[in-house]
């Protein structure tokens, strides 16, 4: 990823709660050179000194059988807005695009454990829909066994963490503020979660 010094993160930690905000995210792997892709909701933790992302692929879907062979890259990315020159000072200036994307880089094991593979799936309700817990817990043994055959669970040791915060730090605070007011009141979600990043940005 090609990060001018402008849109760095300010570190590790912040990389990792982005991820967990915005957390269903595109794994990317190789299939015999050609890139292939799938989205999917990942579980992130950190484990002793390792960052580990978790989450499953459908039985049928062919990516699982190449996860393994070489790293795959899973990109965060949602929050993003238009950016019009109207909000700078010089005449001559053009568009460009507020975002922020965080790159995980890693090897993708494959668990087969049906331990490890509830575990996964019991780590992803707990994340997205704690109160379904229960009644997950309270379905049959034989149901949960035959979701569990129909999925590929696996869990990615990230090896390299690269990301973007692209906020228009590179013009001025006049107009950056011009910015934000204007994507605060934005009817986009994902604009007027920008305007909360950029103001939350100066405050830094």
């Amino acid at each position: 990823m090609y990060v001018p010094k402008h849109f760095q993160f300010e570190g590790y930690a912040e990389k990792i709660a982005f991820m967990q905000q915005y957390s269903f995210a595109t794994i990317v792997s190789i299939k015999n050179g050609i890139p292939i892709a799938t989205q999917l909701p990942f579980h992130i933790r950190m484990d002793k000194d390792q960052l580990i992302l978790t989450s499953h692929f459908a039985r049928a879907n062919e990516q699982a059988d190449y996860i393994e062979n070489s790293p795959s890259l899973v990109i965060f990315s949602e929050p993003h807005a238009y950016i019009s020159p109207q909000h700078y000072d010089k005449v001559e200036s053009v568009p460009t695009w507020d975002y922020i994307a965080v790159h995980a880089y890693g090897l993708a094991s494959i668990l087969t454990d049906e331990q490890a593979k509830n575990k996964v799936l019991e780590q992803m309700i707990l994340s997205y829909d704690e109160a379904y817990l229960t009644q997950w817990n309270e379905l049959s043994d034989r149901f949960k066994s035959g979701m569990m055959r129909g999925i590929v669970a696996f869990e990615l040791v990230v090896t390299d963490l690269q990301g973007q915060k692209k906020l228009s730090q590179n013009k001025s605070e006049t107009e950056r503020l011009r910015i934000s007011d204007f994507l605060e009141n934005s009817n986009r979600t994902h604009e007027r979660d920008i305007a909360t990043s950029m103001k939350n940005q100066s405050h830094e």
